[in-house]
This record gives structure tokens, sequence and C-alpha cells, in this order.
């Protein structure tokens, strides 16, 4: 009697996760470069499908937005920077699979501090104090509002993503609080230039340029963060928490004190994001003024992987892309969606890129036949 072999049909193709050493860097980088260039095409088509419009004006006055006078490169410049900073506050967290979706309550809660000092002391101390003054209590503030839903997690495991979310919404009803109660005038909700005639507590201009000073304090955290996260202990310990916290306990790494104090340094390096904002850039606080920096930081975080150095060039890119958007709308006429439409699909190319460097499909071989039948 002759036996029949059941035979195992296997799918066409299957996605297998690639190791580090799978793909050689310039071929990551090239698959990115390659879906910039395919998002500039389906844009390009959209673009001529719903205006009418040539897509290369349309790019070109992206350009001219971004950088088409010496102050809009100043302009990008330091909103990359800002968003920079941000993003170099939530990677600690991010690394160690802590999920702070917080710091735009933790950035708002840096800028009030900075406010309060301007406001309360500034017809009374002189800069060279009210400036670390302001430094320090934002610090502080942006460190204790991020070590809050750490340790509800380090001693109770709460969920961060909810608490960390949860203290953005507490933190802007505290702003439009302080707002009201320090408006000019009164009842307005806004508290307009803080010390416009005397300049206290305002960062000083390098050059005549208001933007330099904030500019080199998140180049200097950008290095600080680069060595901290790759070649400090503290900067391993977190490393091995996100990848296992049993192996973490293991080796003997105290896990809940890695996250209260990963979350003290993300919240303050967010204070001092905020500290900038008010003292360096706007020299005023409103419930808007993180404007939206703390999400749109965990996407720059995540394309760069957590790296610092990458992290330049992602938010480059993607402040690059907004200062173009509103240069669109202002140019062709066109409302604010259309131009949102374009960055996103710019941005959903790239998170999409990420996907073919991490993965890789692999396709049935062909069944070899039968010697013998």
């Amino acid at each position: 009697m002759t036996e029949r072999k059941s035979k195992v049909h296997e799918p066409l193709f299957h996605v297998v996760k690639r190791t580090k050493t799978d793909i050689a860097f310039w071929k990551s980088w090239l698959i990115r470069i390659a879906s910039v260039i395919a998002a500039l095409i389906v844009c390009g088509i959209i673009t001529k499908i719903m205006t009418g419009l040539n897509p290369l004006s349309v790019y070109s006055t992206i350009i001219e937005g971004a950088i088409g006078t010496k102050r809009r490169v100043w302009g990008l410049t330091q909103d990359c920077a800002m968003l920079l900073c941000v993003s170099l506050a939530v990677s600690p967290a991010f690394k160690m699979k802590f999920w702070n979706i917080g710091a735009e309550g933790q950035v708002l809660i840096g800028g009030l501090s900075t406010a309060a000092c301007m406001i309360l002391f500034g017809k009374s101390l002189p800069n060279y104090i009210i400036l670390p003054l302001m430094f320090i209590v934002s610090v502080i503030a942006g460190a204790v509002w991020g070590v809050i839903p750490a340790f509800f997690k380090a001693k109770w495991n709460t969920n961060e993503t909810l608490f960390t979310l949860m203290m953005n919404y507490i933190a802007i009803q505290i702003v439009s609080y302080f707002c009201y109660i320090w408006s000019n005038p009164k009842g307005s909700g806004k508290i307009g230039v803080i010390n416009q005639s005397s300049m206290t507590g305002w960062l000083p201009y390098i050059g005549n340029n208001k933007y330099l000073f904030n500019i080199l304090i998140v180049v200097a955290l950008t290095v600080f963060m680069f060595v901290y996260l790759k070649y400090s202990k503290h900067g391993y310990e977190l490393s091995v928490v996100g990848e296992s916290e049993n192996t973490a306990k293991y080796i003997g790494i105290n896990v809940k004190k890695t996250i209260i104090r990963t979350m003290l340094l993300s919240g303050a390096i967010c204070g001092i994001a905020g500290f900038l904002l008010v003292s360096g850039t706007n020299h005023t606080i409103s419930r808007d003024t993180a404007a939206g920096r703390g999400f749109t930081a965990i996407m720059v975080s995540w394309l760069a992987k957590f790296n610092p150095v990458y992290m330049i060039l992602t938010s480059l890119l993607l402040v690059f892309l907004q200062k173009g958007a509103i240069q669109i709308s202002t140019d062709f006429g066109l409302n604010d969606s259309f131009s949102e439409i374009i960055t996103g699909i710019i941005i959903f190319f790239i998170i999409g890129c990420e996907f073919f460097i991490n993965y890789q499909i692999k396709f049935r071989e062909k069944e070899s036949k039968e010697a013998n039948k």
C-alpha cells in the first residue's frame, strides 16, 4: 500500500524582522530618500487633480516659505531647536518604554514658572539674578510634573500613558487660570508681552538675534543627551529596562529608581523648553505656548530611533514642511486642510518606509519536484 505524503501549503510570503546587520546603513538611508521622492510624486499628482496648480510651483513655494529669507531661516532654525528640545526630553522615557505622552504639560508648567518669576520679580530683581532663578524654577517645575506619573508607575504600576495624557489637560487649565489672573487688560484671559519696556527676564540677544541663545542651549543639550544615552551608566540602565524589566532586575538594576530618575530628567528638559519658549521666544505665556510640540516630538523621537543626532534631521524636516505649508496657504489662497494633506502624505511615506527598514518580505520558495512519484 502506497503511503501518500501530506503536503504542507505555506503562504505565498511572510514578513520577517531584520536584525541590525541585515541591512547596510547606506541602504536604510536610500530607502528613506526613495520614500520622500515617492511622497513628492504622489503629492504632485494630488495637487494637480485637486487644484490644477503646477506641482513644481507648489514645491518651490514650500522652499520659499521655509528658507526664502534670512528671517525665515532663523525662524526655521528656532522652531527646529524648540521641537528638538522637547524630542530630547521624551527620548529617555520612550527608550525605557515608559510612554510619556505628557511632554506638552511639562513644557507648559516650566513655561508658567518662568512667566511667574518674570511677573512677580521683574521690577525688583536684575536680569543676572532673575534669569538663573527662572531657569532653576522651570527645571524643578518640569521635573516635578514629570516625576508624579513615574512615582505612581513605580509604586502601583499605573498606566503611564493615560496618567501623563491627563496631566496635560490639568497643566492647560492651570495655565489658563493664571493667564486670567495676570491678564492685561483684566478679564481678557491674555497676559501680553511681559516686561516689554524693561526686558527683564528676557534672554539676551546675541548679535541682535533673539533666537541664537535658544539654539546654542539646545545644541548643548543635544550633545549632553547623545553622551548620556550612548555612553553613560544611566543610559545603559534605561536601555536594559526598556528591553526587559526581568533582565534588569536579574543583573541588579533598580527598576523603580531608574523609572523615577529618567522621568525627572525628561521633565527637567521639558522645563528647559518652557523656559526657552517664554524667556527667549514669546516673552509671554498662554495655553498654546507648547503649540503641540509635545505630541510632534513623539514622532521625531521614534523616527530618529532615539538618536539625538538623527533627531536634528527629523525635526528640521517636520518644521520645514510646516513652514512651507503655511506659505502654500498664503500664496495660493488654499485653506489649511490642503497644506495639511500634503504634509501628512509626506510624513506618512516617511513613517511607512521604516517598515521596509525594520522588516523584510520573504516569498515562498518553489516547491522542489519529487524525485520519485
